[in-house]
């Protein structure tokens, strides 16, 4: 699970990335999550209620921690790349990732991300994140609430505001 954390966490790494355009915000409602990679082989899907109006996907908890020299947002074709360079510890990672698909009803991430020197013996890592609009939100949820099988609920929004109202 903390390799997923630092995969999420280097992905989003700055309160906001550069971009040339308005990056898209996902529709309103239940949204179901899978991420795979080779060091999180079987993890279960998510579930996340989203508000499209507050959706900022490159805002992320504790991501004022790191150091970034780049982190850059663009449009390539279909596609939105985007590319950061940030300390984590005392290694230096570079990830790309890139997104396809619709924010209103599915979309893939394909993150790669290398480390130097390697981090905990990782010298690069893969990982695939694959979204999908399920419905509306079910009954007492709330806009960036998390839920996954096995786990206690936790909710995004609350977390990046926390994240923000430290020094």
């Amino acid at each position: 699970m903390q390799y997923v954390a630092l995969i999420v966490a280097l992905f989003f790494a700055t309160p906001a990335a550069a971009a040339s355009f308005d990056a898209p915000k996902r529709k309103s409602g239940l949204w179901e999550i899978k991420m795979s990679s080779g060091q999180a082989k079987d993890m279960p899907a998510m579930q996340q209620c989203v508000e499209e109006k507050t959706d900022d996907p490159t805002k992320m908890a504790g991501s004022q921690k790191m150091q970034c020299s780049k982190n850059e947002m663009r449009k390539e074709g279909d596609k939105i790349v985007a590319e950061s360079v940030c300390k984590v510890e005392n290694s230096t990672a570079k990830t790309r990732a890139v997104f396809a698909g619709r924010f209103d009803s599915a979309y893939k991430v394909d993150i790669k991300t290398t480390y130097e020197p390697p981090l905990s013996g990782m010298k690069e890592t893969s990982s695939v994140i694959e979204a999908k609009w399920l419905g509306q939100c079910k009954a007492g949820q709330k806009p960036g609430d998390i839920s996954m099988p096995g786990m206690p609920n936790i909710n995004m929004d609350e977390m990046r505001k926390g994240a923000t109202k430290q020094p």
